[in-house]
C-alpha cells in the first residue's frame, strides 16, 4: 500500500503517530476481513454486499491515509 510513502509510514509508526496508526490499522483490519470473507465460498456469496461496502470503506481509508501522508511529507 502506497509504496511511495514507505519510509514516511515507517517513521510515523516508529514515532507512534496516533492518527496515522488508527487509519493504518483500520485499513489493514478491513483488508484481512475482506480476504477472509472472499476466501470463504459461502460468505463470498451470501455477504457480497457487505464485502463491497467494506471495500469502499477500505478505499476511503486509503485516500485518507494518502492525504495524511502528503500533509506530512
Amino acid at each position: 500500500m502506497l509504496p511511495e510513502y514507505r519510509e514516511l509510514m515507517t517513521q510515523l509508526k516508529t514515532e507512534g503517530d496516533a492518527h496515522f496508526l488508527k487509519l493504518f490499522n483500520e485499513h489493514n483490519e478491513l483488508d484481512t476481513e475482506i480476504e477472509k470473507l472472499e476466501n470463504d465460498p459461502v460468505a463470498s456469496v451470501s455477504r457480497a454486499n457487505e464485502i463491497d461496502e467494506m471495500k469502499h470503506k477500505k478505499l476511503h481509508l486509503k485516500d485518507e491515509l494518502r492525504a495524511y501522508l502528503e500533509s506530512k511529507a
